[in-house]
């Protein structure tokens, strides 16, 4: 996750990307909307693997899909959000979206990511174990 309280934490402060969508909005489409935001690139093509919705403790829904690419995580251009930082100094500041990506293995996965969306890594291994791969 980006912006200044998330910049020095890695174990348990990674994120899916995600965004909101509207009531009536395709999930899908507000995923791929959000993936080209918040990387400066398209969302890769591909077979979809559906691994479900999770709410968050904030009450936000996150519907999430995985697919196999080569995505370069490298590469990533995040859009950026405007904060007041720090709080209450009257200062606004423009911060990335997204500070940095990764691909790790599942269970580094599990280590860094947020605990609100573990459920979409034991989610992967099932799709990934009943398709042998």
């Amino acid at each position: 996750m980006g912006g200044p309280f998330w910049a020095a934490k890695d174990d348990g402060a990674w994120s899916v990307i995600k965004g909101e969508y509207e009531d009536g909005e395709d999930p899908l489409v507000a995923a791929r909307r959000e993936f080209a935001e918040e990387t400066g690139g398209a969302a890769p093509d591909g077979p979809l693997l559906a691994l479900g919705e999770v709410r968050q403790r904030s009450g936000k829904r996150i519907v999430v899909w995985a697919l196999e690419s080569d995505f370069d995580a490298d590469a990533i251009v995040s859009n950026t959000f405007t904060l007041e930082w720090p709080p209450r100094s009257g200062r606004r500041q423009a911060f990335p979206e997204i500070d940095r990506a990764g691909w790790f293995e599942l269970d580094a996965a599990r280590r860094k990511l947020v605990a609100g969306q573990l459920p979409f890594i034991d989610a992967l291994e099932r799709e990934l174990a009943a398709r042998g791969s």
